[in-house]
């Protein structure tokens, strides 16, 4: 659960951040830290990133990806079936994602 205080503090973060403002490597590092112990705050760290990178959804399983805040931020990180494994793709996965 997030105090008042952090909520306040991580949602200037992520304006500045969406809106692609310095964000130093301290506010970096806290923020990460945040979403890896809270989901809500990953999903917000998501859709900043996406604001940031100004990047729309192109088709509708793109759509879908980012209402589920699923999927790569980063537009060359694609997985190929071919050339790639599957679970080294999904090796940057937050740790709640990871198996129980």
């Amino acid at each position: 659960m997030l105090t008042n205080e952090s909520r306040e503090r991580l949602k200037g973060i992520l304006e500045r951040l969406s809106s692609d403002q310095a964000v130093t490597l301290e506010e970096r590092k806290y923020l990460y830290h945040c979403a890896d112990k809270d989901q809500s705050v990953a999903t917000w760290v998501h859709k900043a990133r996406r604001e940031q990178q100004h990047r729309e959804p192109t088709d509708s399983l793109e759509k879908l990806l980012d209402e589920l805040t699923l999927g790569s931020l980063d537009p060359d990180s694609q997985h190929n079936g071919k050339q790639e494994d599957l679970a080294e793709f999904f090796l940057g996965a937050p740790s709640w994602l990871g198996r129980s």
